[in-house]
């Protein structure tokens, strides 16, 4: 593909959403509708629901595949007084009780054109027919371009110059972000920590004109493989369905070098110093493997405290080549005080012996 036929530069998946919290605190701005392009998966539909949330209004979400052009417009009637035959306006439009809120038209441009006809009506005039969209709410669409390898209709300039338009590319710290807040299995994070070009594989899948490929939807969905209680070829047959034979392949070799390279709980149940040292990484995949692991081992207080031992003895790790342990490190204890917060254990890493050592050597380096 040359050039960039979107004509805007990419933007994050967060960026889009603290743009579209900003859109909608402004009640000018708000009455301009907004089109997120991307490919599937990247978490356009997340975004507009996690913007409703944030202002705590209604969202109304509309897959324009799944409905019929008469569903937008209604149903028409014969009205005997006015003797003039006149349209009902489906029920699930906003109606002036919710004065503010947010109407999302997904899947915009894979939907029929005669459907798109009534949509861009929405957006166009914020009206269809004898309904009007109350003055609070606002329009955001989303869709595929036709590059991104998905059915898709072109849209008109005309459309296109009543909205704003965001690019929005996977980002692998903004889904790394998502992953720990969603309780990702550690193995899927640390292997896209090491490989982030294997988040999204969409123009290969495109290159080779193959079905299946990976996406941050499907990552998602090969952490729940591996959480959950399949047996090991079962959840091999999942994985490879889900993000393609080949990418499937190169997931599971990693995975066994992060099981061997990083046993978590060996590594709790150690002692600190030698014993703990002997268990360290020699590996880039172990290596965040164990970062990972060891954020999801933490979920009390004694482990917690142990994890953070663990953590300050990284950068005594050796290994046959090179690792970023101090960046390891850092990553680490920062996951490790985020969870600490939000699960309210502060006390347990402020009286770790561990963790002062570790930001008074930080403190002395001037990091």
């Amino acid at each position: 593909m040359l050039g960039n036929p979107m004509n805007i530069p990419p933007v994050s998946i967060a960026t889009a959403k603290a743009a579209l919290v900003e859109q909608f605190a402004d009640p000018v701005l708000r009455r301009r509708a907004t089109m997120l392009w991307g490919t599937r998966g990247v978490g356009k539909s997340s975004i507009v629901r996690q913007v409703a949330q944030h202002h705590g209004v209604p969202l109304v979400d509309l897959r324009l595949t799944t409905i019929e052009p008469v569903d937008i417009r209604g149903a028409i009637y014969a009205d005997d007084v006015q003797q003039r035959t006149v349209w009902f306006p489906p029920e699930f439009l906003p109606s002036r009780d919710a004065p503010a809120g947010i109407l999302f038209l997904d899947e915009l441009t894979a939907a029929d054109q005669r459907l798109q006809i009534s949509a861009y009506s929405l957006i166009l005039d914020r009206r269809v027919g004898h309904y009007e969209l109350p003055d609070g709410w606002q329009v955001v669409a989303a869709g595929n371009a036709a590059f991104h390898g998905a059915v898709s209709h072109d849209m008109g300039t005309a459309l296109a110059d009543r909205m704003f338009h965001f690019n929005v590319q996977t980002a692998i710290d903004a889904f790394l972000a998502h992953a720990v807040a969603h309780d990702f299995a550690p193995e899927v994070m640390a292997y896209l920590k090491v490989r982030p070009d294997k988040l999204d594989d969409t123009e290969s899948q495109l290159a080779n004109d193959h079905l299946v490929g990976a996406s941050p939807r499907g990552w998602e969905d090969v952490s729940n493989v591996l959480k959950s209680k399949l047996s090991e070829p079962a959840k091999r047959v999942f994985v490879q369905g889900r993000i393609g034979a080949a990418n499937a392949a190169e997931f599971f070799g990693v995975l066994r070098e992060i099981q061997a390279g990083a046993d978590v709980v060996q590594l709790l149940a150690a002692k600190r110093g030698a014993d703990t040292v002997a268990l360290l990484p020699r590996t880039l995949d172990a290596l965040y493997g164990l970062v990972y692991g060891l954020l999801a081992a933490a979920g009390d207080e004694r482990h917690l405290a142990r994890a953070l031992e663990i953590v300050e003895q990284l950068p005594e790790a050796r290994g046959p080549v090179p690792l970023p342990l101090r960046e390891a490190q850092t990553l680490a204890m920062e996951l490790l005080l985020h969870k600490a917060l939000e699960s309210g254990f502060e006390a347990t890493v402020l009286d770790s012996a561990a963790y002062r050592r570790y930001a008074d050597e930080r403190a002395r380096d001037g990091r």
